[in-house]
């Protein structure tokens, strides 16, 4: 009988990792596996990307999944490459070829002119091929089965799409959009309006809210290091919400904010605040307009 592998002793450890996924990995793979190098009882990404699509996946480690739903709803940016003449069922290199149709002649200014047309607030129709669910089922279940149901259009925001090149059948562009946004339909819409058919030969994340890509941030990378090395390119478990005010907690009252109860503070009305105590954060509070500071999210750091 074979032995079975030493349990791996898992840890409190807490902070955020700035994966670069690899191609051919699902989100919770990739997860599991940093989770695993890191010893973390507990962790969380911020956005799956699909297993064809590689680049940015932060992974939330310990306290910092507290934070993780800000980064779910930050602004993404793409860079992505959309072949031209075809249609799959997937939307991307995954799906079987579903419709053809001949490349118009393009020209820098006739791609740019199309691309206009899907700057700022748009419609999208999610596709089949997603995490969406109806009735309790994802609808990528529904679509491996050859269901198609109608789904309605949702609003998204595309801040900026700038072209970075094109050939005779294919165009690559650069995409900052609003959360909610799916690149592959964004892709086919795109194909269409240039008069034929398309789908995702490329997709790379290379930001997510305020995190930017570091392309030596690998899982093979993480491998190669000692525990002490991994655990220093953590940011703090905070680092999902840095950009909020920071206020220090009243002097005194910082074991009793851990505990979840209001103090008074001296300081004008916000929604939402970062509370330190020195320069240890201590979590996420709100300033009522009676100056009461009210915990929301407290850090066991």
């Amino acid at each position: 009988m074979k032995a079975s592998s030493p349990k791996i002793q898992r840890r409190a450890i807490s902070g955020v990792f700035l994966l670069n996924k690899p191609l051919g990995i699902s989100s919770n793979g990739a997860l599991q596996r940093v989770r695993w190098l890191f010893r973390a009882h507990k962790g969380g990404h911020t956005g799956a990307l699909d297993p064809l699509a590689s680049g940015l996946l932060p992974i939330c480690l310990g306290e910092a999944t507290k934070f993780s739903h800000y980064l779910l709803d930050s602004v993404k940016r793409y860079q992505t490459t959309v072949f031209l003449g075809h249609s799959t069922t997937t939307g991307d290199v995954e799906g079987e070829v579903l419709l053809e149709q001949a490349v118009p002649e393009l020209t820098e200014a006739k791609i740019l002119a199309t691309l206009a047309l899907f700057q700022g607030d748009i419609q999208q129709v999610p596709p089949m091929y997603s995490a969406l669910k109806k009735e309790g089922r994802p609808l990528y279940e529904l679509a491996r089965q050859g269901i198609e149901i109608e789904r309605e259009a949702r609003p998204i925001h595309i801040e900026a799409i700038v072209l970075l090149s094109y050939t005779e059948n294919s165009i690559t562009l650069d995409v900052t959009c609003s959360k909610g946004t799916y690149i592959r339909v964004l892709g086919e819409d795109i194909a269409k309006a240039l008069g034929t058919y398309g789908h995702l030969t490329y997709l790379h994340r290379i930001k997510t809210g305020p995190f930017e890509l570091i392309p030596s941030y690998t899982i093979e990378y993480l491998e190669n290091l000692t525990e002490e090395e991994r655990e220093a390119l953590l940011l703090p478990a905070h680092a999902p919400v840095s950009h909020l005010v920071q206020v220090q907690v009243p002097e005194g009252r910082a074991e009793y904010f851990s505990r979840g109860m209001e103090s008074n503070i001296e300081h004008e009305a916000v929604a939402e605040a970062l509370v330190f105590d020195g320069e240890k954060c201590l979590g996420l509070a709100e300033i009522t307009a009676q100056k009461r500071l009210v915990p929301k999210r407290v850090l066991n750091l």
